[in-house]
């Protein structure tokens, strides 16, 4: 599954260094509860791309607690009120083998493509 969500209002959710590490950090959290794999994300400032697989059916439990879990810390640490997240995440179903390579690529290209970072290799955030 390739998961996206995006900021309120396309408002940044990533402030700093440690937003993004403490993100991660959920993040490892619920791959243990819930047992995903994840394969590839990208954590751009107000938005994120997480490549995962679900070996049994609980994806919108799992995201679910990511995204809560990060809009509770982010709201408290900055003081912001309402919701960290536009809305519901977007899961798109990856089938093929072929088309995950391509999907990889892709996700692993965002923060080039955002003017991020000049040189992929050099991007903190993502999993290459």
């Amino acid at each position: 599954m390739n998961i996206i969500n995006r900021g309120n209002r396309k408002e940044k959710i990533f402030c700093d260094n440690k937003g993004r590490e403490k993100f991660l950090e959920i993040l490892v959290k619920v791959q243990q509860r819930y047992g995903i794999l994840i394969y590839v994300f990208v954590l751009m400032s107000n938005h994120f791309h997480i490549l995962i697989e679900t070996p049994t059916p609980n994806l919108s439990r799992a995201i679910q607690r990511l995204n809560g879990d990060s809009d509770l810390y982010f709201s408290r640490k900055y003081r912001r009120p309402g919701h960290l997240f536009q809305g519901r995440f977007k899961a798109m179903l990856v089938e093929k083998e072929e088309y995950l390579l391509v999907l990889s690529r892709y996700i692993h290209l965002n923060p080039s493509r955002g003017g991020f970072t000049p040189s992929i290799n050099e991007y903190r955030w993502s999993s290459l």
